[in-house]
């Protein structure tokens, strides 16, 4: 079960305001940069990011109907801002994987105490430039 949306309202307001500088730059943190299918506004969301060869894997914690993954979805994709890069991720797809063998072995066991099984898998963008620094 993913954890609560009373949990997501507080991150949301509190906590991804503080940490949100911070998983830009951290290994196994990134920013989504997604637009709103509905209201069309930009909207950020710090995540948990890893790659598993050439697919990016999105730990989805607040399980597969969070406005954000809805959003990627809808719009067939997103940026990222992850160690100070940006890259334009596609195809976004959902895969239940109780097992969690995208993630590395030390988050599988954090994944698994608050029972994360979804993930996003997407890869990254053909026409994409050239990995850029970011600021």
């Amino acid at each position: 079960m993913p954890l609560p949306k009373a949990l997501a309202r507080f991150n949301r307001r509190v906590t991804n305001p503080v940490l949100g500088p911070l998983a830009r730059r951290l290994p196994g943190f990134a920013i989504v940069t997604h637009t709103g299918r509905r209201s069309g506004r930009e909207h950020r969301t710090p995540v948990n990011l890893f790659r598993s060869g050439d697919i990016y894997v999105i730990a989805l914690t607040y399980g597969t109907a969070a406005q954000w993954v809805r959003n990627v979805q809808a719009a067939g994709g997103c940026e990222i801002e992850t160690r100070g890069a940006r890259i334009r991720l596609v195809e976004p797809r959902i895969v239940h994987d109780p097992r969690r063998t995208r993630v590395p072995a030390p988050v599988r066991l954090a994944l698994a105490a608050i029972d994360v099984n979804d993930f996003m898998l997407l890869r990254r963008a053909e026409d994409a430039p050239p990995i850029a620094s970011v600021r």
